[in-house]
C-alpha cells in the first residue's frame, strides 16, 4: 500500500477479537468482555476501510488489463472506471490516515459533565441551565442517557452548578472539546431596560472512571452527613441525607444532596470522586493533559472563553477554530453536530499535520 503501513496485523487482531467475543467464558467475564468489546470497536472502522481500500486496489489492477482491449468502447469504459477507482482509493487512503492517528484512550467512555455559573450572577445561572439543557437534548437525540448526580439551583430556577453522568457509545469522543468558558450575550429576564448583558459559565468534561481503575482507601476519606436544602430553603430534608466526601490526600471535596437517600447520595458522590481522581492520575502522566484541564476550567472570567452565544444576532462563535454560525436557535436546542463536526475535523487535521511533520 503506497504511503500507508501494512495493516494485515491489525486485521488479524480484529478477526481474533471476533473469535474471543464469541467464546462462552468471555461472555461470562464482564471485565474481559468490556475490554475486548472496546478494543473491537476501536479497530472495526479501520479494518472495514482497509478492506474497501484493498478491494479497490485489486479492481484497479484488473482494470489495467481492460485498457489494452481491442474494443475502443471497452477501453473508454475502462478508462472511466480507472479514474473512479483512483479517486476512491485516494479518499480511502486519507480516511485510513485519520483512523491511524493515535486514539484518545478515553474516547469510548461515558463522561462526567460539570456546568458551573461564572460571571454574571443570576443570569449566569440561567445560562448554565440553558447549556445543560442543550447538552441533554443532544445526548437524547443520540440515544444516550443523562443522569444528574448533583445540582445546586438559584431562586430563579437556574443552576449554580450541575454535575451529570452522560452514558452511551462514544460519548467522550463527542464531548471532549467542550471544556472551557462559554460566554452568552443577551438581554436577561431580570433586565428592565432591555440592555444586553454578558455572562459566563464554565464547562468541564471528565471521563467516567471504572471501579477497577481507581483504588480509594477508606481511611483517606472524611465523610460528613447533613440535611439537604434547596434554593430559598425549599425541599428541606428532615434527615441527614446529604453527603460531603473529602479525599484527604488530594483535598478533593464532593457533595451530593439531590436524592433523599443517604446511600444514593454517597454512591453518586463516590462516582464523581473516582472520575476526578482518574483525571488527576492522567494529569500526572501527561503535562499536556494538565494544561488542557487548566485551560478547560479557567476562572470563569468574561475574557476567558472558547465559545460565544450571541442571542440578538442568533450567532454562535467558536473562537478556537474561527467558526461562526448563525444557527444559535438550533444549537441551543441540541443540534450540536453543527459545532462538534467542524471541531473534530479541525483537531484531526491538526493531529495529522503534526504526525506528518514528525515523520518528515
Amino acid at each position: 500500500m503506497s504511503n500507508l503501513p501494512d495493516l494485515r496485523d491489525i486485521e488479524a487482531r480484529y478477526q481474533e477479537l471476533n473469535r474471543l467475543l464469541s467464546q462462552p467464558d468471555i461472555a461470562t467475564d464482564p471485565k474481559a468482555l468490556r475490554n475486548y468489546a472496546r478494543e473491537h470497536s476501536q479497530v472495526e472502522e479501520l479494518v472495514m476501510t482497509y478492506r474497501r481500500y484493498t478491494a479497490a486496489q485489486e479492481e484497479l489492477a484488473e482494470n489495467v488489463e481492460l485498457l489494452k482491449d481491442d474494443d475502443p468502447e471497452m477501453r473508454e469504459l475502462a478508462q472511466l472506471e480507472q479514474e473512479r477507482l483512483k479517486e476512491e482509493i485516494a479518499t480511502l487512503e486519507e480516511a485510513i490516515k485519520l483512523l491511524l492517528l493515535p486514539t484518545d484512550p478515553n474516547d469510548g467512555r461515558n463522561v462526567i459533565l460539570e456546568v458551573r455559573a461564572g460571571a454574571g450572577g443570576d443570569e449566569a445561572s440561567l445560562f448554565a441551565m440553558d447549556l445543560f439543557r442543550m447538552y441533554s437534548r443532544y445526548a437524547e437525540q443520540r440515544g444516550w442517557k443523562v443522569e444528574i448526580l448533583s445540582s445546586s439551583e438559584n431562586d430563579l430556577g437556574g443552576f449554580k452548578e450541575v454535575i451529570a453522568l452522560v452514558g452511551g457509545d462514544g460519548v467522550y469522543s463527542s464531548f471532549k472539546y467542550e471544556g472551557g468558558v462559554h460566554r452568552v450575550q443577551r438581554v436577561p429576564v431580570t433586565e428592565s431596560q432591555g440592555r444586553i448583558h454578558t455572562s459566563t459559565c464554565t464547562v468541564a468534561i471528565m471521563p467516567e472512571a471504572e471501579d477497577v481503575e481507581v483504588h480509594i482507601d477508606n481511611s483517606d476519606l472524611k465523610i460528613d452527613y447533613y440535611r439537604a436544602s434547596g434554593a430559598g430553603g425549599q425541599h428541606v430534608n428532615t434527615t441527614d441525607s446529604a453527603v460531603r466526601i473529602t479525599h484527604q490526600p488530594t483535598g478533593l471535596v464532593v457533595q451530593c444532596q439531590d436524592e433523599r437517600s443517604q446511600h444514593k447520595n454517597k454512591a453518586r458522590a463516590m462516582k464523581i470522586l473516582k472520575s476526578r481522581l482518574l483525571e488527576l492520575e492522567q494529569q500526572a502522566q501527561s503535562d499536556e493533559l494538565g494544561d488542557t484541564r487548566r485551560s478547560q476550567v479557567g476562572t470563569g472570567d468574561r475574557s476567558e472563553r472558547i465559545r460565544t452565544y450571541n442571542y440578538p444576532q442568533n450567532r454562535v462563535t467558536d473562537h478556537r477554530i474561527g467558526l461562526t454560525l448563525y444557527k444559535l436557535d438550533q444549537v441551543i436546542e441540541g443540534s450540536l453536530e453543527h459545532v462538534f463536526e467542524p471541531l473534530t475535523t479541525h483537531f484531526q487535521a491538526e493531529a495529522l499535520r503534526e504526525l506528518q511533520h514528525q515523520s518528515a
